[in-house]
């Protein structure tokens, strides 16, 4: 078992903010800090992202610290999995962050002398402190209907989208009032027989600029859940959905005319209680993501609520643990300052605990 300072769990924005400041701040990798992450390259999440999602419709990609993604790489008609992905590998390579992959982390449990213990099918680290970096992509939600399971078309999450060419010709039933369910609906609506857009609340577009006092509240109204050790919400879900104009102009089509959740799957369709039937060949579950946290289960985190309450990006359960990219720091400007923030912190912590084996 390798003993280091801090194990860091992911290598996307907030994992690789996270190593930068641990670096800053003196650890040195292999003795001081590794970082361990899951996927097959660089890129967290983004490489994953479907080919139609060009870096021009990302809604927002904040630098990482002390490495700007430079404009001739920023191309907005290539995938954002290519240009995002080329970028982390570039800053990995620039501050010589030495990522362990793949490594997928199965549990953290408590050690001997007040350390934990952080458990993969690679091998074992014993860890004075954790920075929890995995954000949501490997779980995605997926809702239960009646008779889903009779359903004779194609069901599908975000997470396996294949881009609108799979859907033409296709009656295509659109699940989900998220961004990535609207980014959806639009390409599919090009191509598809018929598509129908069903939510479970009525969706809440905005217009106008969304400057900084309102990025702030929105912030601050999920980390409210966050510190009650409530499941966190997206920022989206408070902040509403931004009118673009290539929305707009799918609202004038009737695209964006929305149903409500249905109450039952059938073999061809859905239908509702009220009698109203839609046929379907597709159904896409935009239906989002939960956070991956299920390996911290052995530390008794979670909250009656359901989620873990922070402080910060600190587990109020135990100061050792700390989550970035969670809840209110789920944003590429909010997962670099969480791990600024989780770096000043466990350092304060580790110059006051002895560092016992």
């Amino acid at each position: 078992m390798d003993n280091v300072d801090v194990v860091v769990v992911g290598a996307g924005q907030a994992g690789l903010s996270a190593a930068y400041h641990l670096r800053r701040a003196g650890y040195e990798q292999g003795t001081g800090f590794v970082v361990l992450d899951h996927s097959p390259g660089p890129g967290g999440a983004w490489q994953f992202r479907w080919p139609s999602l060009t870096y021009g419709k990302v809604h927002g990609m904040y630098d990482l610290p002390g490495m700007r993604l430079a404009d001739e790489d920023a191309d907005p008609e290539r995938p954002s999995s290519e240009v995002i992905s080329g970028y982390f590998a570039r800053y990995e390579s620039a501050f010589d962050l030495r990522i362990v992959r793949p490594v997928h982390v199965t549990a953290v449990h408590e050690g001997d002398g007040g350390r934990l213990v952080v458990e993969s099918a690679a091998g074992s680290w014993s860890a004075r402190a954790l920075i929890n970096a995995t954000g949501t992509w490997d779980r995605p939600f997926w809702p239960r209907y009646p008779g889903q399971e009779t359903f004779r078309g194609r069901q599908l999450h975000t997470a396996r989208y294949p881009g609108p060419e799979a859907f033409a010709g296709r009656r295509v039933v659109v699940v989900g009032g998220g961004t990535s369910g609207v980014q959806h609906l639009l390409e599919i609506a090009e191509v598809a027989a018929e598509t129908t857009w069903v939510t479970r609340r009525p969706p809440v577009f905005r217009e106008g600029r969304f400057d900084e006092i309102r990025g702030r509240e929105a912030v601050a109204m999920v980390e409210e859940r966050v510190r009650r050790g409530l499941p966190p919400r997206s920022v989206v879900s408070v902040t509403g959905l931004p009118m673009t104009e290539a929305m707009q102009r799918a609202r004038e089509k009737g695209v964006l005319d929305r149903l409500p959740m249905f109450d039952q799957i059938t073999p061809t369709g859905v239908r509702w209680d009220d009698g109203r039937v839609v046929e379907a060949d597709t159904i896409l579950w935009a239906t989002g993501f939960r956070a991956v946290i299920d390996h911290l289960a052995p530390l008794r985190l979670r909250e009656p609520g359901g989620g873990i309450a922070l402080e910060g990006t600190r587990a109020v359960r135990d100061p050792r643990i700390h989550l970035v990219g969670y809840g209110p720091s789920a944003s590429t400007i909010g997962a670099n300052r969480a791990g600024r923030a989780a770096v000043r912190e466990i350092r304060a912590l580790l110059d006051t605990v002895p560092a016992a084996l």
